[in-house]
Order: C-alpha cells, then sequence, then structure tokens
C-alpha cells in the first residue's frame, strides 16, 4: 500500500470507529463529534474505559497494535456493564463489531467508577498472560530477539547449536511491514504448519533510528533475499513472502555501500587490499592432507578438524541392518568394495560403537594418503606439526572455471566461490552505467528490490518504458558471506542484500549445544560457550560463573531481607 491508499484506510477505520461508538460517547458526557478525530478519539476513548492514555501509543505499533485492539473492544463494553463471558468472546470473534449492537440495541449506562480488578482468579490470570504477551512481542519486535544458529555457514565463529540474542537496536528497528501477523512467531506457526500473516495491507518500509551503522566485519542477521520457501527441505512451487517473513539468515558483512570487492583465492579483498577480519573470526576452507602412512581419523580429531568424511568398509547388509544404519547414522554415501564388500560414507562422527554392536557387523576405516577436511588456520597449524603428515594444501577453484549457481546466472561471468568480481556494491544515490554487459548484476535490484519493470530491446535497454543507459540506487547494499567459506550459501550466490532487509546483530550467547541437529536427548552444553559475548576482541569470555554467583548473592540477599523483616514485625 502506498501512501494514499493508508490515509483512505485509515480514514475508513475512524469512520467505522465513529459510527459504531459515537452514542457511547454520549452516554459516557462527552461529545459524538469527539468519536470522529483521529488520536484524540482515543484519547477520549482511554478516559472513558478508564485506562492510561499512553495506551494510545500501543495502538499504533504496528504488531503490538493487533493485541491492543481486542483488549479495547472488550473493556469498552464493561464500561457499558457488558460483562458476561459470552460478549467478551462475541466482541472479539466480530472483530469489535459487537459494539455497533451495543451502541445502538442496547440501552446501556455509563459505569463511571469501574472497577479494574479482574472478578476471579481465572480473570486475573488472562489479564497477566496478555500483559506478558503484549510485553514480549514488544521487546521482541523492537529490541531483542532470540536467534539459533541452525547451519555451520559461520563455523567456527558462531556454531550450530548457538542460542543467541540478537539486538534490533543496533541498527535500528525495522518497523514490521506485514500489519496482520502472529505475534512472536516468524513465517509459520509452529504445530499448524500454516503461515503466520496476511500479504495485505504492507506499510512502507521504516527503520527507527540506531547508533550504528552495518559495517565490514559486522555479524549481520538479515531476511534472505531469495527466499521463497514455504518450507525447508521440501520440493514444491515457491511463495512470495513479504520482507520481513523471508527466512532469517545470518552472515558476516564483507562489503559495504561504495566498496569495489573481489574474492582472489577464497579471500575478500575490498577497493584493491585484502579485508583484514576481526581476530574472533575463524574463517575455514577446504585443504586436501597429505600422509605417506595415510591420514588417520584420530590425527584429524586431535586438531579438532571441523568437517572430514570417514569412509568404513563392512560386509553386505541386509534390509534391516540398512534401515537402522540409515535412520542412526548421517551417510554421505556408499560403493561397492572387492568380496562383495560396501564401503559406508559418513560425516566425521562416524558409526557409534553401540551401533556397531546392535547390528553385529564387523568393520574396518579406511585412512588414506590423502583426506579432505574443513580447517580453519589454528588446525592447519596443529596438523603440520604432527610427524605423520606430510603436507596440508588448501583447495582453490581456478580463476575462470565457472560455478553452479552462482551470482549473476551469466555466463559473461565465470565465477567460483574462490575467484569473483571485482564487483560495485551499490550506494544509494549514486548512479552507475547500464548496458547489456552489467545488467545481470544489477537485474535483480532494479527489478525485484526498488520495484522497476526492465525490458530489452536490441541493445537498448528501457526502465518503466524509457530508455536508459544509467541507473541510480535508490537504497544502500551489502555483501554478506559465511566465516565457513567452502560451504556456506551467501552473497556468492544469490547477490546483494538490500538494507531494507536487515534485521540485527547477535550481542550474546546465552547457551549452546553440541549435536544440536541430533535431537534433544543428545544435546550436550559447551560450557565454555555459554553466557559469552559474540562481539569484542581476543577469545570470547564466558560469564556463567559470574551469573550462577549473582544469583546466588540475589536469593541469599532476598531471604535475609525477608527475615529481618519478619524480626522486625514479630518485635
Amino acid at each position: 500500500m502506498n501512501g494514499t491508499q493508508w490515509i483512505i484506510f485509515i480514514l475508513i477505520i475512524q469512520v467505522i470507529h465513529f459510527l459504531g461508538t459515537w452514542k457511547l460517547y454520549v452516554k459516557a458526557g462527552r461529545k459524538a463529534w469527539e468519536a470522529a478525530i483521529p488520536i484524540y478519539n482515543a484519547i477520549v476513548l482511554m478516559q472513558i474505559i478508564n485506562r492510561p492514555k499512553w495506551w494510545v501509543l500501543l495502538l499504533f505499533i504496528p504488531i503490538i497494535n493487533l493485541l491492543m485492539f481486542p483488549v479495547i473492544w472488550v473493556e469498552t463494553i464493561r464500561s457499558f456493564g457488558r460483562n458476561k463471558l459470552w460478549e467478551t468472546w462475541v466482541v472479539i470473534l466480530t472483530f469489535g463489531f459487537y459494539i455497533y449492537y451495543v451502541n445502538y440495541a442496547l440501552d446501556v449506562n455509563y459505569i463511571k467508577d469501574r472497577s479494574l480488578q479482574p472478578r476471579s482468579g481465572v480473570g486475573e490470570w488472562v489479564s497477566s498472560i496478555v500483559f506478558a504477551v503484549v510485553a514480549a512481542t514488544l521487546v521482541h519486535t523492537y529490541f531483542i530477539q532470540p536467534y539459533v544458529i541452525p547451519t555451520p555457514s559461520l563455523e567456527r565463529t558462531l556454531r550450530v547449536g548457538d542460542l543467541l540474542f540478537v539486538s534490533k537496536f543496533h541498527f535500528g528497528a525495522r518497523v514490521p511491514m506485514t500489519t496482520v501477523a502472529a505475534p512472536m512467531v516468524h513465517d509459520t506457526i509452529p504445530g499448524l504448519g500454516i503461515k503466520s500473516y496476511l500479504n495485505k495491507p504492507q506499510l512502507p518500509y521504516l527503520r527507527l533510528p540506531g547508533f550504528a551503522k552495518v559495517d565490514r566485519n559486522d555479524i549481520v542477521v538479515f531476511s534472505w533475499p531469495a527466499d521463497t520457501v514455504r518450507q525447508f527441505f521440501v520440493s514444491e512451487k515457491g511463495v512470495k513472502k513479504p520482507i520481513d517473513k523471508k527466512s532469517n539468515y545470518v552472515k558476516r558483512c564483507v562489503g559495504i555501500p561504495g566498496d569495489s570487492l573481489a574474492v582472489i583465492d577464497g579471500y575478500v579483498h575490498i577497493n584493491g587490499k585484502q579485508l583484514q577480519l576481526s581476530d574472533r573470526a575463524k574463517p575455514q576452507y577446504d585443504y586436501m592432507v597429505y600422509g605417506s602412512k595415510g591420514v588417520s581419523t584420530r590425527v584429524l580429531q586431535e586438531a579438532n578438524a571441523a568437517d572430514y568424511t570417514r569412509t568404513f568398509v563392512m560386509p553386505p547388509l541386509n534390509r534391516d541392518q540398512i534401515n537402522v544404519l540409515q535412520a542412526n547414522v548421517k551417510l554421505r554415501g556408499s560403493d561397492t568394495r572387492a568380496n562383495n564388500q560396501i564401503a559406508v560414507m559418513t560425516d566425521k562422527k562416524g558409526i557409534p560403537t553401540e551401533l556397531i554392536r546392535a547390528l553385529r557387523i564387523s568393520l574396518k576405516e579406511e585412512t588414506g594418503r590423502s583426506r579432505e577436511a574443513t580447517l580453519t588456520d589454528e588446525m592447519v597449524a596443529k596438523l603440520k606439526s604432527d610427524a605423520t603428515i606430510d603436507s596440508v594444501v588448501r583447495l582453490i577453484t581456478p580463476k575462470g572455471q565457472r560455478g553452479i549457481n552462482l551470482f549473476p546466472q551469466s555466463p559473461d561471468y565465470p565465477w567460483n566461490y574462490s575467484q569473483m568480481g571485482p564487483i560495485y556494491i551499490p550506494e544509494k544515490g549514486k548512479t552507475v552505467p547500464l548496458n547489456l554487459k552489467v545488467l545481470p548484476i544489477y537485474k535483480k535490484i532494479i527489478k525485484e528490490y526498488e520495484g522497476n519493470t526492465i525490458s530489452v530491446s536490441g541493445n537498448q535497454i528501457s526502465i518503466n518504458g524509457a530508455i536508459i543507459d544509467s541507473y541510480t540506487f535508490k537504497q544502500n547494499y551489502y555483501w554478506m558471506m559465511g566465516d565457513n567459506r567452502d560451504h556456506s550459501e551467501d552473497s556468492r550466490a544469490w547477490g546483494y542484500v538490500p538494507e531494507n532487509h536487515i534485521v540485527g546483530t547477535p550481542i550474546f550467547i546465552w547457551l549452546s549445544f553440541d549435536n544440536f541437529n541430533d535431537g534433544i536427548l543428545k544435546w550436550r552444553p559447551r560450557w565454555d560457550r555459554i553466557f559469552t559475548t559474540v562481539h569484542g576482541d581476543g577469545e570470547p569470555r564466558s560469564y556463567f560463573r559470574h551469573f550462577l554467583v549473582a544469583l546466588a548473592l540475589y536469593f541469599v540477599g532476598s531471604w535475609l531481607w525477608r527475615r529481618r523483616k519478619e524480626r522486625s514485625t514479630n518485635k
């Protein structure tokens, strides 16, 4: 909806409010016209229902107002003596239109000094829940949002199973564009599997003031620009989502508006110089590890290698054994060896000993002279110091070898994850020349992110029907990449991240679990990561012990205070 449409929509709402309440305003000792003046009528209504005037602000905060409107409807009819439970449900289920019946069909009297205390324990319980939901939704939407790291794209900077608090006020909270949505859930209602929002009406993009701007090296949570997925890992027709209901991704910002970015041998270069990452960043790449006597899994485990494949050779399995193995082990493949033996490839966790015993199988792990592994610099150094390792060589895709499903999806750009660019990161208000060569780079921005139509006739490009040879950007854009450089779907795959897709930045890890995707029974706390900050210099430091000490002091202090109070009362 544009500005004019919103003004018309608001005026319609005001007319609906006036027609449904003006007689009630009069019975409450006010003037009928007071029900017709926008904002002022809400202030007067708060006086009528004996609620604080600051509640008016909640009526104009997107998402929060969806929770407040039913409260106001209920408070309105109760101010005129309609206290029965069935009337409470009717006014909510009719979206407030039951007030019309009260206004025109019933002879009601205004209760000026109505008690605001719940009449029953259930009523008090409901009031407490409503208050808690409103407060939690306000915090969740505009200040702090919980987030969990589901994929290893930032390993080992942020790890799968890290539970974070994401600050929305650092960069300024993005006001929800989707006006009708369930509180405190994202795009799907848990358990029901249905979407949690209506596509219309939509508010225009607006961001509240923040105290920081997105900068290089910042870890950023953003709405995934390419998201048309209703449900991950399910093949089906894509859906068009509002910006604020797209799936949330977390990556590192490596390019900001105005930068010229290139990826050379896997390293990011900005304006001709290699980007220096923060000291807490732990980028990792794929390496080939060589050892003339074989590269053992033990050596990789001692180096704490992030990811590698293990191969187990065993006799043929029956169907029951295969089913159990597939249900309990993350298989990466299999093939047939000599003597009808089979080779099974798994992730680095391998096949649990208890499962081998339960299946009654004998197996042997292969340790070839070369093994591919995903490693950080520290892991590489650890491996090179081992006497059984001959060399560790980083795997780099050569320049000119075109990758699969990479931005900008054009044969004119034979880029890959190791070699890309140079590419300009668009800045709001800046103008770039536009021709058929560079059009694939900016086409998605012009068409999808900035709402223009594009057509090509011969060598001529038309935008919104006018032939052009340049384009001026309407907003800022960013380039996001994962620290797990060879295993991260990021801007190298789907391009720029528009500013209106920025959500916030992670600030605090409050819990962290190993085996997070293996089921809750297999979760193992990472004690050294619990209560650690995301940003800062040096190795992350856990403040969990400090928290426990503070919590203990609080309970001891509370007990001493109550005991002292009891003694003073008994004197």
